[in-house]
């Protein structure tokens, strides 16, 4: 080893003996209490240690490694640190047969970090269950003296949930805080540089422990906390709050904000008060109680403006915002952010402003105001990029990914999803990561790569069940839903949907409701259950006429139409499809209304008027080729195809038919090619071609049954049997 190197050893080796001797003095008559009971403690024989911070624990076990008294001592620390922990019993008698015994000297064990699995929430930890069922099997078992060190609370809650084993207690030994650990823990926490939000799950599990260990110092368990420590108090109860929040565990965080609230009360720290106050609307808004939480964001905007407090004024105009947007109230929502930008931008708060630009895009996005929604997003990563803020680009990333899937760039909307996955990864942000899982498995949907779409929208779903997140978890089970409609698994469709539909009803989301009522009407209109197809699309419609939505009532007005043309209901077809395409054309979205004029094509070709329906599926084929949807071309061919068969064009129609046919065996699309071969056999059949019939409508007979369409399979059968040889 180099003298450098030695050197630093030594210093540093020198800097430990003074804290543990500083740690000692300071508990000197503790100590010294706690340094006899190990002495006199023999066989089974129970302590407790009580230390708020790891890092005391460390100076305190060192201290009595070294102690002269305790040189005939053999101890061994025995750390659990995992949460789920329950059979302690186990465990030890599981590490007991590890331990080498040193000759001459008596074994004390240590045991730390069970407060891990003794929490800090929740009636009777399964860990203290079993602690107390299993008291009496410890003298047999473990035959030593045993001594627990824990912080404040978990002592308390080890007292009330393990009465039992508690009471076999032979000491309690109360270790002060020396005023460097608790410097240390400040800093750390309430004066950290890094928000507790983007910290990984475990290092934020870390803060919210040290948190819960400073509250002990300002507030120990059963007292009422001193006046001089109201402030710091306060402030470690706002953070626990806001360390919940991050969690998505608002009955948690409202705990702490509650108490938080109280305290404010108590000093006048209008700054702080309005924080914990908007705090306490986030975490409602989280509950989709947005009634309570817009009244808590006007109650902290009402003491910013009577204190004049600008920027306390521009985030609470920023929090009524937030709940408006999730109320779907975007105009609202809106003006919301104009005021808190303005404001922000009045003092040259250029950093804070990046939030507000982002959504203030959210709103645009909502409204179908793309460009502008793109504006805003590029305005907020610049912001973000210039202030080298990677981890809060990630979620504007993903928003520009939105964007870009919303205008069809699929490949750019890959690009953007891909970016923000990345940086949620490396910042270990798992929940996060859900929605751009979710997204991820949206893009390959439509870009008809189904396998890993259900991958994604899996990974997703896993992710917000493990967060507890029910209410997100609905949009998941919703697009598993469509998966298994477009793979025609039509009952486990229906089965997903269902579940969605549970969650919205659950959690009071009418409107969210709608686009999976709307679903599963595409189900029952799949298995032709008619009626209960058309109830569900009435009660989607009538959702988003209540809402105001105009634009999405478009897509329920085309399947309305859909489904009357299947009932030959023609005139009825024909006025749905005109109220869609009305819409799509009121808003811009040509390629939305190429569907509908495909379909007018068909309700035209039904009543015979075939110059009409060609028109419509010209129209409607020219939209899918100016937007490169390749795939979608395939069924206007299709069509095409039975309008020039019709008027008994057959070398036409049969063009139509095999650039169709090309196009569904590009994609794999199996099913839809029993379709076009099934028109392609009849043609042939016209003709009088009959061993090409034959094999055509073999061949679909084949993937019908494949696909166990029973309708098309016994039509297919009564055309191959009336074939002459």
């Amino acid at each position: 080893m180099s003298s450098s190197k030695k050197l630093s050893n030594q210093h540093k080796n020198s800097e430990l003996q003074a804290e543990i001797g500083k740690f000692i003095a300071y508990n000197q008559d503790e100590f010294a209490e706690l340094v006899t009971f190990v002495d006199f403690a023999e066989k089974f024989t129970l302590g407790f240690i009580e230390i708020n911070f790891s890092p005391d624990i460390d100076l305190l076990i060192a201290g009595l490694q070294q102690n002269p008294q305790c040189q005939e001592i053999q101890f061994v620390v025995l750390d659990f640190p995992d949460r789920n922990l329950r059979f302690l019993r186990d465990e030890l008698v599981e590490q007991l047969a590890k331990i080498t015994k040193e000759t001459n000297k008596k074994l004390v064990l240590l045991i730390r970090n069970l407060e891990k699995s003794i929490g800090v929430f929740g009636d009777y930890p399964p860990v203290l269950q079993d602690l107390n069922f299993v008291r009496d099997s410890y003298r047999k078992t473990v035959p030593h003296p045993l001594l627990f060190i824990l912080p404040d609370y978990a002592i308390s809650r080890l007292a009330k949930f393990a009465p039992d084993f508690w009471a076999w207690k032979s000491g309690l030994f109360r270790f002060k805080t020396t005023e460097l650990s608790r410097d240390r823990a400040i800093a750390n926490t309430l004066n950290a540089d890094t928000d507790i939000e983007r910290l990984p799950t475990p290092k934020q599990q870390e803060r919210i422990d040290l948190l819960h260990s400073l509250l002990m110092e300002y507030h120990p368990t059963g007292e009422i906390p001193r006046p001089e420590h109201l402030r710091n108090c306060c402030n470690i109860l706002n953070e626990l709050g806001k360390a919940y929040l991050s969690q998505h565990k608002p009955i948690k965080a409202r705990e702490y904000l509650e108490k938080a609230g109280e305290i404010t009360k108590q000093f006048p720290d209008y700054s702080l008060q309005i924080e914990v106050i908007n705090q306490l609307g986030k975490s409602y808004q989280q509950q989709r109680q947005f009634e309570s939480a817009n009244s808590y964001h006007q109650q902290a905007l009402d003491i910013a403006k009577k204190q004049n407090n600008r920027r306390a004024v521009a985030n609470s105009l920023h929090y009524l915002g937030n709940a408006s947007l999730d109320m779907r109230q975007f105009h609202q929502a809106r003006d919301y952010y104009q005021q808190a930008l303005e404001i922000k931008i009045e003092f040259g708060d250029r950093y804070w402003s990046a939030s507000t630009y982002h959504h203030l895009g959210m709103v645009a996005q909502e409204l179908r105001q793309y460009d502008q929604a793109r504006n805003y997003y590029q305005q907020a990563l610049e912001i973000t990029i210039e202030f080298g803020d990677r981890y809060w680009s990630a979620s504007t990333y993903h928003q520009l990914g939105i964007v870009a899937q919303r205008l069809r760039e699929y490949d750019q909307a890959r690009d953007y999803y891909q970016q923000a996955l990345e940086i949620y990864i490396e910042f270990g942000d798992r929940y996060s990561s859900a929605s751009t899982y979710h997204n991820l498995g949206s893009v390959a949907q439509e870009s008809r790569e189904y396998d890993q779409a259900r991958d994604y929208y899996q990974q997703a779903l896993e992710i917000k069940i493990e967060f507890g997140d029910r209410y997100a978890s609905a949009s998941t089970y919703h697009q598993l839903g469509r998966i298994a409609e477009e793979l025609r698994e039509y009952d486990q469709a229906r089965d997903y949907y269902q579940q969605a539909l549970e969650i919205y009803i659950e959690f009071g989301d009418r409107y969210s409701s709608a686009s999976t009522y709307h679903q599963l009407g595409i189900v029952a209109q799949r298995l032709r259950e008619y009626d209960q197809a058309r109830d569900y699309y009435q009660q989607a419609l009538e959702i988003k006429i209540e809402f105001g939505d105009r634009y999405s009532s478009a897509s329920t007005y085309h399947n309305l139409g859909y489904l009357a043309q299947e009932l030959r209901e023609y005139d009825q077809a024909r006025d749905y499809y005109q109220q869609a395409l009305e819409i799509y054309i009121e808003f811009g979205d040509r390629y939305s209304s190429a569907n509908t004029y495909h379909n007018l094509g068909i309700v035209a070709q039904e009543l015979r008027e075939y110059d009409q329906a060609r028109d419509y599926y010209q129209q409607a084929l020219e939209i899918y080729i100016e937007f490169g949807d390749r795939y979608e071309c395939a069924s206007t061919y299709h069509q095409l195809g039975k309008v020039a068969q019709q008027l008994r064009e057959y070398d036409q129609a049969r063009d139509y038919y095999q650039q169709a046919l090309e196009i569904k065996i590009e994609f794999g699309d199996r099913y839809s090619q029993a379709l076009t071969l099934h028109c392609l056999g009849t043609v042939a059949q016209a003709e009088e071609n009959y061993a090409e019939a034959r094999a055509n409508l073999q061949t679909a007979l084949e993937i019908y049954v494949e696909y166990q369409d029973e309708y098309w399979s016994k039509v297919v059968r009564e055309i191959l049997e009336g074939l002459p040889e």
